[in-house]
């Protein structure tokens, strides 16, 4: 293979609200964490193990929109992007971060829809669509 990938897909669960920070009329960043677990049973005692990661999520401008609009903690959401590590200085300690920068993302089910129905419901946003298109179809069809 000739280049190189920087690619990342997971499917977790926001583990705070969208943390909003806004440059201007139009940029703005958002900030979240999402949890992904995986369990399984331990062989030898027969108890359940979960482990769960946590992966910094960040999302930028009409994707950050969308994103502070209908997401909540403990929403459910497939996000798409790449790693981007940071390095900063504080108080004189070298911190270090590693990011996904989200450029698609599912939300694939909400609180707020769990509130209003019981029908799970997916909606898909990219960076470079930030709003979903909806068209309602206007046939006579009896089926």
């Amino acid at each position: 293979m000739a280049g190189t990938i920087n690619k990342v897909i997971l499917i977790g669960n926001l583990g705070d609200d969208v943390k909003m920070h806004y440059f201007d009329d139009q940029n703005c960043v958002g900030r979240f964490p999402i949890a992904t677990s995986e369990s399984y049973t331990n062989k030898q005692t027969g108890e359940k193990i979960t482990n769960t990661d946590w992966h910094n999520i960040v999302v930028r401008n009409g994707l950050a929109k969308v994103c502070e609009k209908y997401l909540s903690k403990g929403d459910k959401v497939y996000v798409e992007g790449k790693l981007k590590n940071r390095q900063w200085e504080q108080d004189g300690v070298k911190r270090y971060s590693t990011e996904v920068q989200v450029n698609e993302m599912t939300m694939l089910s909400t609180k707020r829809n769990e509130m209003n129905t019981n029908q799970p419901q997916q909606h898909q946003v990219s960076a470079a669509q930030p709003k979903p298109v909806v068209e309602e179809e206007n046939d006579d069809l009896p089926f």
